[in-house]
């Protein structure tokens, strides 16, 4: 299997925003939607783009400082004035016990997977409803439905980001947007390998009734279809793509 195997979605003259598209999930994101003949607007922490995609824009943005998302807004704005899609998939989880959690780390958790959503939304959707189309497709996780020891703040923050994703679906709707959920289970990346390690990747490769952690081409055509004119009536929705995790 490749990285991006080929999707039959046709995004051809489409706009959309990605954030924290430099890796991971989001990376996979950029280059199916560039695949998919979409132009991608994406966002990473990074001063310049970490690696070239055909059809793509890259800019600096820092989700939890107020003064990059304004720049970044006006800048892309004037270059984009027109955007289709938006998938809010850029986010930070950090590991600790509630008794042990700085203040500014929990603030950091809500501002970069909850509050920057919510901003960037806000300003995107104004954009959509002026002309009466778009998909918001917001990428929450498995622990924003259940959860584990040590992740107090980013469950709350995903959990936070459905709940967003459902006001925001009855907000939109009457201006031709939808919004979805997409609830990745644990995928292999480095960050994940790098947070669990190899006894932990393990242990929830046993707990995964598939057997195997997802790769990120496994989670991108679920966030492709709701992104998609394909997607005509879902909006307000959760889909969990866990290789039933939470089932099991």
């Amino acid at each position: 299997m490749t990285d991006t195997p080929t999707f039959n979605f046709d995004f051809s003259g489409q706009t959309a925003l990605v954030t924290g598209g430099t890796r991971g999930i989001g990376e996979n994101i950029v280059k199916s939607l560039s695949q998919c003949g979409c132009h991608v607007v994406y966002t990473g922490t990074t001063k310049s783009a970490p690696h070239h995609v055909p059809n793509t824009s890259f800019y600096t943005l820092d989700l939890s400082d107020d003064s990059s998302i304004k720049a970044f807004f006006e800048q892309a704005k004037k270059d984009h004035p027109k955007i289709d899609v938006l998938i809010n998939n850029a986010g930070i989880n950090i590991i600790s016990d509630i008794r042990n959690i700085k203040p500014l780390e929990v603030e950091k958790v809500m501002s970069v997977n909850l509050l920057g959503p919510a901003k960037l939304t806000s300003k995107v959707s104004s954009i959509m409803a002026h002309h009466k189309y778009g998909r918001i497709v917001n990428i929450s996780s498995v622990f924003g439905v259940g959860s584990r020891q040590q992740r107090s703040s980013y469950s709350a923050s995903k959990a936070g980001l459905i709940g967003q994703t459902q006001a925001v679906a009855l907000d939109l709707a009457k201006e031709g947007i939808l919004a979805n959920v997409i609830c990745p289970g644990f995928v292999k990346t480095e960050l994940t390998a790098r947070m669990l390690g190899d006894k932990g990747m393990a242990e929830i490769t046993n707990r995964i009734p598939l057997g195997r952690l997802a790769e990120p081409h496994d989670i991108t055509p679920s966030i492709l279809f709701l992104a998609s004119n394909l997607n005509t009536y879902i909006t307000g929705q959760t889909l969990v793509v866990d290789g039933g995790y939470l089932v099991a």
